[in-house]
């Protein structure tokens, strides 16, 4: 076992879950929605993108593209809160639908990058 893999499949793992855990429930109630969570999905998100910094296959590339992804997807969520809250007057419910929309973008290229790992993990052959 490669503790390697293992750390880089935890962070893509928690990184899908965190960013679930905030995404989950009434697109514009922010009661449902905590903002710590995303700001942490944010951080395990930019965590897994370096990790995926040094393979260099094909499959390395296409889990760089959907963690890139899902960072700008996170970071301009994050963006989309700070502004709502401090400089537009509060967080209306078109806002918080806005933050909740681009997590969900960003769930989906955590979805994908799972089932990469997953099937590359499934397609992996002993030597």
């Amino acid at each position: 076992m490669s503790f390697e893999k293992v750390v880089f499949g935890f962070f893509v793992l928690l990184a899908a879950t965190m960013n679930f855990g905030f995404f989950i429930g009434e697109i514009d109630d922010p009661r449902v929605h905590n903002m710590t969570e995303l700001y942490i999905a944010v951080v395990i998100n930019l965590v897994a993108t370096v990790l995926k910094f040094g393979d260099r296959t094909q499959i390395g590339a296409i889990h760089l593209a959907t963690s890139l992804v899902a960072d700008i997807q996170l970071i301009a969520a994050a963006a989309v809160y700070v502004y709502s809250t401090q400089a537009a007057g509060g967080l209306t419910p078109h806002s918080m639908s806005s933050v909740v929309s681009l997590s969900g973008g960003a769930l989906f290229a955590n979805v994908v990058s799972v089932v990469l790992l997953v099937a590359e993990t499934l397609s992996y052959r002993r030597r």
